[in-house]
């Protein structure tokens, strides 16, 4: 226990081992559905799923476990959702690159993603992001997240004529995610320790009475790795055409990855003066496993935004992430079992985290429009184009327009105008990406 507090300084953070356990016990029920997911759309761009499944496992161990250790960081990482549909539809399926080739822009990617966070320079861009933009940040992550979670749960639905819609709440999923909501509201309310995951497997357990959830065993052998292990295609990936694809991979990696580590970061109130200096070993951790997951066989790993999830059951040091790390390297035994948990569960445990994350919204000034737009921009476009790297672009492009046609071009640091500046390009030479 003493080795513990010295490697995690539970006391200083004003929590416990029993806490911490319980949070990444809850960050990994809301994200192990990356497990399945990821091999899934991955295997659309022809890889083997198997091999692809072991990949994403031990990459999100591994991330998890360098950012608990290294960074003492209640944040967890995996493959990102988005970045992986981008890797399969985009580039390899519409472009006509082949996976080996991708993979090799990811690992590039990762390269300059480590570079300019080894030179500071994701450091300097935090430092440069405007205060009300930070706020926004959270809130956007917290809308985003809604999205996700209503999406999840059935409530949500596509709809062609009004690209959303209200879904079949007839459905067992949506019932069950609204009475789990309800309950987890209900036991945070009344201080009852674990509402999150007490709400995640009460949904659980009540899907196999009456949502048809099939038990299929506890522990399967893992697969082998060996046909993702060492396939990038690093001269395929420097080839001409897919140059645009290293620099959107590089450019949603440095923003998505950004915004959720500030974000989750903030709402654990580890964005304060005296514990700055862990941020720095915190972007070193996702750069780094950007990196390693490319060399494994997986597309871009990320910060994860469903570690907020762990932060609001208590999470607030590396012991949180540690837990993850313990939980995805077991999922290479107990696959079947941890395919149990289904989506609607823990959509309830996140858009109770995205009310939470809200408050922020009174921390703006609402006099002063040359802050409060370009953050409402930022929060607003990140559920509505489905991207954490959109709602900064737009939030930083607006904030920059409006400093200067309002005559105080003075007011804004300069790294916004570089980073506003990177972002026009990007649209303007990349578009549709």
């Amino acid at each position: 226990m003493n080795a513990i507090e010295r490697l995690f300084k539970l006391q200083e953070h004003g929590t416990t081992v029993r806490t911490e356990l319980l949070a990444g016990l809850t960050t990994f029920l809301t994200m192990a559905y990356i497990i399945f997911v990821n091999p899934s759309i991955l295997g659309d761009a022809g890889m083997p799923k198997e091999a692809v499944f072991v990949a994403t496992c031990v990459i999100a161990a591994l991330g998890s476990a360098i950012m608990g250790l290294y960074a003492n960081y209640p944040i967890a990482l995996a493959p990102g959702m988005g970045l992986n549909a981008y890797f399969a539809y985009g580039v390899v399926q519409h472009m006509g690159f082949t996976w080996q080739a991708a993979l090799g822009a990811v690992f590039v990617s990762g390269c300059l993603f480590l570079l300019v966070t080894l030179f500071r320079v994701r450091e300097l861009i935090i430092r440069g992001i405007p205060l009300s933009l930070r706020y926004a940040i959270t809130v956007g992550i917290g809308l985003f997240l809604a999205l996700i979670a209503l999406k999840s749960a059935g409530i949500v639905a596509a709809s062609p004529a009004t690209y959303v819609t209200l879904g079949d709440l007839h459905q067992p999923a949506a019932v069950l995610a609204v009475l789990g909501f309800f309950l987890i509201v209900m036991l945070d309310r009344l201080r009852v320790p674990g509402a999150i995951l007490i709400g995640i497997v009460a949904v659980t357990l009540a899907s196999f009475f009456f949502a048809g959830n099939q038990f299929n065993g506890v522990v399967s052998a893992p697969p082998s790795i060996a046909p993702t292990l060492l396939q990038l295609d690093i001269k395929g990936a420097l080839a001409g055409g897919i140059l645009n694809v290293i620099l959107v991979f590089f450019l949603v990696e440095l923003f998505d990855a950004t915004g959720t580590l500030m974000g989750v970061a903030k709402r654990a109130g580890l964005l304060v003066p005296g514990k700055m200096d862990r941020l720095n070993k915190a972007l070193l951790a996702d750069s780094g496993a950007i990196f390693a997951g490319s060399l494994l066989g997986t597309s871009s790993t990320t910060a994860y935004v469903e570690s907020a999830a762990g932060v609001q059951a208590g999470g607030r040091t590396g012991l949180t992430a540690l837990t993850v790390a313990v939980l995805f390297l077991a999922c290479l035994f107990i696959a079947p079992l941890a395919g149990v948990v289904p989506a609607y569960a823990t959509a309830p445990a996140l858009l109770f985290v995205a009310c939470l994350m809200l408050r922020d919204l009174t921390e703006l000034d609402w006099n002063e429009t040359t802050e409060v737009i370009p953050a409402a921009i930022t929060a607003l476009a990140m559920p509505f184009t489905y991207s954490i790297a959109n709602g900064l672009a737009f939030g930083f492009i607006s904030y920059a327009v409006l400093k200067l046609v309002t005559g105080r071009a003075r007011e804004a640091h300069w790294m916004v105008w570089v980073i506003g500046g990177i972002f026009l390009f990007k649209y303007i030479y990349l578009p549709g990406h």
